[in-house]
């Protein structure tokens, strides 16, 4: 029996300083980041903007409502109605529009709810408001829970696991 010999030829492997590929290029890839980075920066920024923005409008409305004609003790919680004479005097009254039936003396500019921190909250947006506060009060309960957690967990000695 005749032997097969078959011929082998050998490549020349590159040296392994030539196998490193770069991927990414770093120095673009940095400035991409530090960019999106920025960005994200910018943005926020804006967003406090208007967030001031709109604190500052809504302070200056409060401190107008508050300097407005008024015959009577206001209470936080108590929903306010606002009306405008004839002459273009602005005032606070108890009695809604319904109340005054046909004979609402004055235009009717809107009502509004004396918050506890003194701010007006629009009648139209109570509602909203409420859920706010309802929303704000679950994470402080929360919060409240899982301090009291951590705190208990704290006092228990190191490995004892509670069951509830």
């Amino acid at each position: 029996m005749e032997k097969i010999h078959s011929s082998v030829a050998l490549v020349e492997r590159p040296s392994p300083d030539d196998l490193r590929v770069q991927l990414v290029d770093s120095e673009r890839s940095g400035r991409k980041s530090q960019s999106d980075l920025l960005q994200v920066i910018a943005d926020q920024v804006r967003f406090l903007h208007e967030q001031a923005r709109r604190i500052l409008e809504e302070t200056k409305e409060a401190e107008n409502l508050h300097h407005l004609a008024c015959n009577f003790k206001k209470i936080p919680g108590k929903i306010y109605y606002l009306y405008q004479r004839g002459s273009g005097q602005k005032y606070f009254s108890m009695l809604s529009p319904e109340e005054w039936g046909q004979s609402c003396p004055h235009t009717f500019l809107g009502g509004y709810r004396l918050e506890a921190d003194m701010s007006w909250t629009p009648a139209a947006k109570v509602e909203k408001k409420d859920n706010e506060l309802r929303l704000i009060d679950q994470i402080l309960d929360g919060n409240k829970t899982l301090s009291a957690a951590i705190d208990m967990d704290r006092k228990l000695p190191q490995g004892q696991i509670t069951f509830n």
